[in-house]
Protein backbone atom coordinates (compact mmCIF):
# COMPACT_ATOMS: atom_id res chain seq x y z
CA UNK A 1 0.00 0.00 0.00
CA UNK A 2 3.36 2.39 0.64
CA UNK A 3 6.58 2.02 -1.94
CA UNK A 4 9.35 4.30 -1.09
CA UNK A 5 12.06 3.38 -3.52
CA UNK A 6 15.65 5.14 -2.98
CA UNK A 7 14.02 8.27 -1.13
CA UNK A 8 16.19 11.08 0.02
CA UNK A 9 15.52 14.23 1.20
CA UNK A 10 17.50 17.03 1.90
CA UNK A 11 17.29 20.86 3.42
CA UNK A 12 19.95 22.83 2.07
CA UNK A 13 23.19 21.37 3.15
CA UNK A 14 21.25 18.94 6.03
CA UNK A 15 20.01 15.88 4.92
CA UNK A 16 17.03 14.44 6.76
CA UNK A 17 16.50 11.38 4.84
CA UNK A 18 18.97 9.43 2.84
CA UNK A 19 18.27 7.06 0.43
CA UNK A 20 15.40 5.31 2.26
CA UNK A 21 13.66 1.99 0.65
CA UNK A 22 10.99 0.15 1.70
CA UNK A 23 7.24 -1.39 1.08
CA UNK A 24 4.35 -1.36 4.13
CA UNK A 25 0.97 -3.46 3.56
CA UNK A 26 -2.12 -3.79 5.43
CA UNK A 27 -1.82 -3.77 9.47
CA UNK A 28 0.00 -1.90 11.82
CA UNK A 29 3.92 -0.91 11.05
CA UNK A 30 6.05 0.91 13.32
CA UNK A 31 8.60 4.06 12.22
CA UNK A 32 10.64 3.98 15.09
CA UNK A 33 13.99 6.30 15.80
CA UNK A 34 15.58 9.06 18.36
CA UNK A 35 14.14 12.30 18.10
CA UNK A 36 16.26 14.01 14.63
CA UNK A 37 16.26 10.49 13.31
CA UNK A 38 14.40 11.51 10.03
CA UNK A 39 10.65 10.07 10.99
CA UNK A 40 8.43 13.08 10.72
CA UNK A 41 10.33 14.11 7.05
CA UNK A 42 9.51 10.46 6.02
CA UNK A 43 5.89 10.44 7.44
CA UNK A 44 5.39 14.14 5.44
CA UNK A 45 6.48 12.61 2.48
CA UNK A 46 4.19 9.78 2.68
CA UNK A 47 1.33 12.13 3.20
CA UNK A 48 2.13 14.50 -0.26
CA UNK A 49 3.08 17.88 2.28
CA UNK A 50 6.82 17.38 0.63
CA UNK A 51 8.18 15.42 -2.05
CA UNK A 52 11.43 13.61 -1.97
CA UNK A 53 14.78 15.23 -3.61
CA UNK A 54 15.20 12.02 -4.95
CA UNK A 55 13.89 8.58 -5.54
CA UNK A 56 9.59 8.27 -5.12
CA UNK A 57 6.92 7.51 -3.23
CA UNK A 58 3.71 5.49 -4.24
CA UNK A 59 0.91 5.60 -1.74
CA UNK A 60 -2.15 3.12 -3.31
CA UNK A 61 -0.41 3.11 -6.02
CA UNK A 62 0.00 6.53 -6.68
CA UNK A 63 1.99 9.86 -5.98
CA UNK A 64 0.48 11.67 -2.93
CA UNK A 65 2.45 14.59 -3.80
CA UNK A 66 0.57 15.31 -7.42
CA UNK A 67 -2.23 12.83 -6.59
CA UNK A 68 -5.24 14.48 -4.70
CA UNK A 69 -7.62 11.62 -5.27
CA UNK A 70 -4.85 9.08 -2.86
CA UNK A 71 -4.81 11.91 -0.82
CA UNK A 72 -8.25 12.01 0.02
CA UNK A 73 -7.55 8.15 1.17
CA UNK A 74 -5.05 9.40 3.86
CA UNK A 75 -5.66 10.81 7.25
CA UNK A 76 -2.89 12.56 9.44
CA UNK A 77 -2.54 12.76 12.82
CA UNK A 78 0.69 15.63 13.21
CA UNK A 79 3.05 15.99 15.63
CA UNK A 80 2.71 18.94 15.75
CA UNK A 81 -0.13 20.83 17.20
CA UNK A 82 -2.40 21.89 14.40
CA UNK A 83 -6.21 22.08 15.92
CA UNK A 84 -8.17 25.61 15.74
CA UNK A 85 -7.82 26.48 20.04
CA UNK A 86 -10.95 28.75 19.57
CA UNK A 87 -13.30 25.65 18.14
CA UNK A 88 -14.97 22.95 20.09
CA UNK A 89 -14.35 19.68 19.32
CA UNK A 90 -16.85 18.81 17.59
CA UNK A 91 -16.68 21.85 15.26
CA UNK A 92 -13.13 21.47 14.23
CA UNK A 93 -13.47 17.39 13.12
CA UNK A 94 -16.74 18.74 11.31
CA UNK A 95 -14.87 21.08 9.42
CA UNK A 96 -12.36 18.33 8.62
CA UNK A 97 -15.29 16.46 7.50
CA UNK A 98 -16.66 19.17 5.76
CA UNK A 99 -13.51 20.00 3.60
CA UNK A 100 -13.00 15.84 2.99
CA UNK A 101 -17.08 16.15 1.02
CA UNK A 102 -18.43 13.67 2.95
CA UNK A 103 -22.47 13.98 2.71
CA UNK A 104 -23.41 14.28 6.79
CA UNK A 105 -19.96 15.81 8.47
CA UNK A 106 -22.06 16.19 11.57
CA UNK A 107 -22.59 12.66 12.06
CA UNK A 108 -19.20 11.70 10.94
CA UNK A 109 -17.62 14.13 13.42
CA UNK A 110 -19.52 12.99 16.37
CA UNK A 111 -18.90 9.38 15.14
CA UNK A 112 -14.79 9.82 15.02
CA UNK A 113 -15.37 11.81 18.00
CA UNK A 114 -16.82 8.56 19.59
CA UNK A 115 -14.52 6.49 18.62
CA UNK A 116 -11.49 8.39 20.32
CA UNK A 117 -13.82 8.26 23.74
CA UNK A 118 -14.50 11.89 23.60
CA UNK A 119 -18.17 13.47 24.09
CA UNK A 120 -19.10 15.36 21.03
CA UNK A 121 -21.33 18.04 23.26
CA UNK A 122 -18.61 19.23 25.10
CA UNK A 123 -18.77 22.73 24.37
CA UNK A 124 -15.53 23.88 25.86
CA UNK A 125 -12.76 25.01 23.81
CA UNK A 126 -10.09 22.61 22.37
CA UNK A 127 -7.53 25.30 24.57
CA UNK A 128 -9.17 23.89 27.27
CA UNK A 129 -8.78 20.87 26.62
CA UNK A 130 -5.53 18.62 28.39
CA UNK A 131 -2.82 17.66 25.78
CA UNK A 132 -3.91 13.97 25.75
CA UNK A 133 -7.27 15.32 24.97
CA UNK A 134 -5.87 17.05 22.17
CA UNK A 135 -3.92 14.65 20.99
CA UNK A 136 -7.32 12.26 20.64
CA UNK A 137 -8.80 15.36 18.97
CA UNK A 138 -6.11 15.38 16.04
CA UNK A 139 -7.19 11.35 15.95
CA UNK A 140 -10.62 12.25 15.44
CA UNK A 141 -10.14 14.17 12.69
CA UNK A 142 -7.41 11.90 10.80
CA UNK A 143 -10.04 9.34 10.72
CA UNK A 144 -13.34 11.13 10.10
CA UNK A 145 -13.25 10.08 6.32
CA UNK A 146 -12.68 7.04 6.93
CA UNK A 147 -8.98 6.69 5.03
CA UNK A 148 -7.24 3.68 4.05
CA UNK A 149 -4.09 4.93 5.00
CA UNK A 150 -3.32 6.40 8.06
CA UNK A 151 0.05 8.40 9.29
CA UNK A 152 0.31 8.84 12.92
CA UNK A 153 3.20 11.13 14.48
CA UNK A 154 4.09 10.48 18.22
CA UNK A 155 0.18 9.68 18.90
CA UNK A 156 0.60 8.82 22.23
CA UNK A 157 2.40 11.26 23.54
CA UNK A 158 0.33 12.74 26.37
CA UNK A 159 -2.12 9.96 26.88
CA UNK A 160 -2.94 8.60 30.14
CA UNK A 161 -1.83 5.02 30.54
CA UNK A 162 -5.71 3.90 30.02
CA UNK A 163 -6.13 5.80 26.62
CA UNK A 164 -2.67 5.03 25.56
CA UNK A 165 -4.11 1.19 25.87
CA UNK A 166 -7.46 2.23 24.00
CA UNK A 167 -5.52 3.89 21.33
CA UNK A 168 -3.24 1.34 20.68
CA UNK A 169 -6.01 -1.57 20.32
CA UNK A 170 -7.61 1.01 18.19
CA UNK A 171 -4.83 0.78 15.54
CA UNK A 172 -4.64 -2.55 15.58
CA UNK A 173 -8.09 -2.76 14.78
CA UNK A 174 -7.79 -0.15 12.08
CA UNK A 175 -4.56 -2.85 10.72
CA UNK A 176 -6.97 -5.69 11.32
CA UNK A 177 -9.25 -4.05 9.10
CA UNK A 178 -7.13 -4.04 6.38
CA UNK A 179 -5.90 -0.17 6.47
CA UNK A 180 -2.73 0.58 6.30
CA UNK A 181 -1.46 2.09 9.35
CA UNK A 182 1.98 3.89 9.81
CA UNK A 183 3.10 4.87 13.65
CA UNK A 184 6.15 6.79 14.75
CA UNK A 185 7.55 6.43 17.77
CA UNK A 186 11.02 7.35 19.96
CA UNK A 187 9.81 4.86 22.69
CA UNK A 188 10.67 0.83 22.37
CA UNK A 189 7.52 -0.18 24.74
CA UNK A 190 5.16 1.53 22.78
CA UNK A 191 6.18 -0.25 19.38
CA UNK A 192 6.06 -3.40 21.63
CA UNK A 193 2.39 -2.61 22.57
CA UNK A 194 1.54 -2.62 18.68
CA UNK A 195 3.41 -5.95 18.40
CA UNK A 196 3.95 -4.98 14.53
CA UNK A 197 6.55 -4.62 11.74
CA UNK A 198 9.06 -2.20 12.57
CA UNK A 199 11.01 0.24 10.15
CA UNK A 200 14.28 1.75 12.13
CA UNK A 201 15.43 5.23 11.14
CA UNK A 202 18.70 6.02 12.17
CA UNK A 203 20.30 9.59 11.18
CA UNK A 204 18.00 9.57 8.39
CA UNK A 205 18.89 6.10 7.10
CA UNK A 206 17.01 2.69 7.15
CA UNK A 207 18.88 0.85 10.16
CA UNK A 208 16.66 -2.48 10.21
CA UNK A 209 13.73 -3.94 8.91
CA UNK A 210 11.52 -6.30 11.12
CA UNK A 211 9.40 -7.71 13.20
CA UNK A 212 9.95 -5.71 16.69
CA UNK A 213 10.73 -9.05 18.94
CA UNK A 214 13.62 -9.84 15.39
CA UNK A 215 15.10 -6.04 16.34
CA UNK A 216 14.73 -6.67 19.88
CA UNK A 217 16.68 -10.01 19.70
CA UNK A 218 19.89 -8.47 18.70
CA UNK A 219 20.61 -6.62 21.67
CA UNK A 220 20.77 -10.23 23.41
CA UNK A 221 23.82 -10.98 21.65
CA UNK A 222 25.22 -8.71 24.24
CA UNK A 223 25.44 -8.11 28.04
CA UNK A 224 22.32 -5.98 29.19
CA UNK A 225 22.82 -3.77 32.04
CA UNK A 226 20.27 -3.58 34.61
CA UNK A 227 20.35 -1.11 37.80
CA UNK A 228 18.67 -2.57 41.11
CA UNK A 229 17.70 -0.36 44.39
CA UNK A 230 17.89 -2.51 47.40
CA UNK A 231 18.32 -1.75 50.93
CA UNK A 232 20.95 -4.35 51.27
CA UNK A 233 22.78 -3.97 47.93
CA UNK A 234 26.16 -6.04 48.79
CA UNK A 235 23.96 -9.06 50.35
CA UNK A 236 22.24 -9.02 46.80
CA UNK A 237 25.32 -8.71 44.74
CA UNK A 238 26.83 -11.81 46.16
CA UNK A 239 23.48 -13.65 45.90
CA UNK A 240 23.11 -13.04 42.22
CA UNK A 241 26.81 -13.26 41.56
CA UNK A 242 25.81 -16.98 42.21
CA UNK A 243 22.95 -17.35 39.47
CA UNK A 244 23.43 -18.37 35.91
CA UNK A 245 23.85 -15.58 33.30
CA UNK A 246 25.13 -13.17 35.52
CA UNK A 247 28.67 -11.65 34.53
CA UNK A 248 29.40 -8.88 36.61
CA UNK A 249 28.17 -6.59 39.45
CA UNK A 250 29.68 -3.43 40.46
CA UNK A 251 27.94 -1.48 44.01
CA UNK A 252 27.25 1.94 42.66
CA UNK A 253 26.55 3.75 45.81
CA UNK A 254 25.37 2.73 49.00
CA UNK A 255 21.98 1.56 47.73
CA UNK A 256 22.58 1.05 44.02
CA UNK A 257 23.70 -2.45 42.48
CA UNK A 258 24.39 -2.50 38.23
CA UNK A 259 24.19 -6.05 37.22
CA UNK A 260 25.30 -6.90 33.29
CA UNK A 261 23.73 -10.29 32.55
CA UNK A 262 23.00 -12.07 29.82
CA UNK A 263 19.78 -13.43 30.27
CA UNK A 264 17.19 -10.81 30.66
CA UNK A 265 14.52 -13.27 31.30
CA UNK A 266 16.17 -15.58 33.97
CA UNK A 267 17.36 -12.25 35.40
CA UNK A 268 13.99 -10.92 36.27
CA UNK A 269 12.54 -14.12 37.13
CA UNK A 270 15.58 -15.25 40.14
CA UNK A 271 16.10 -11.39 41.18
CA UNK A 272 13.30 -11.40 43.82
CA UNK A 273 13.88 -14.91 44.47
CA UNK A 274 17.11 -13.67 45.56
CA UNK A 275 16.40 -10.44 47.71
CA UNK A 276 14.03 -13.08 49.54
CA UNK A 277 17.20 -15.04 50.03
CA UNK A 278 19.03 -12.51 51.34
CA UNK A 279 16.16 -10.57 53.39
CA UNK A 280 16.89 -7.59 50.63
CA UNK A 281 13.98 -5.54 49.46
CA UNK A 282 13.49 -4.51 46.19
CA UNK A 283 12.97 -0.29 45.26
CA UNK A 284 13.81 -0.55 41.64
CA UNK A 285 14.39 -2.77 39.02
CA UNK A 286 15.11 -0.68 35.64
CA UNK A 287 17.05 -1.69 32.31
CA UNK A 288 19.40 1.00 31.74
CA UNK A 289 20.12 -0.65 27.96
CA UNK A 290 16.53 -1.65 26.76
CA UNK A 291 15.82 1.53 24.84
CA UNK A 292 15.73 3.25 21.68
CA UNK A 293 18.70 4.69 21.96
CA UNK A 294 20.55 1.27 22.56
CA UNK A 295 19.32 -0.42 19.52
CA UNK A 296 20.04 2.41 17.52
CA UNK A 297 24.18 1.95 18.63
CA UNK A 298 23.97 -1.19 18.42
CA UNK A 299 22.18 -1.56 14.88
CA UNK A 300 24.74 1.24 13.52
CA UNK A 301 27.49 -0.04 15.82
CA UNK A 302 28.14 3.09 17.81
CA UNK A 303 29.77 3.30 20.90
Amino acid sequence: MIVADDVSKWFGDLVAVSEVSFEVGPGVTALLGPNGAGKSTVLRMLCGLTGPARGTIRVLGADPRTDLEVRRRIGLVPQQEGVFEAQDALGFVELAAVLHGLPDPAAAARHALGVVELDPDDPRRISTYSKGMRQRVKVAQAIVHDPAVIVLDEPLTGLDPRQRLHMVELFQRFGAEGRCVVVSSHVLDEVERFGSRVLVIAQGRLAAVGDFRAIRDLMDDRPHRIRVRTDRPRELAGGLLERSGVLGVQLADASTVIIDTSEVATFRATVAVVAREVDARLREVVPLDDDLDSVFRYLVGQP
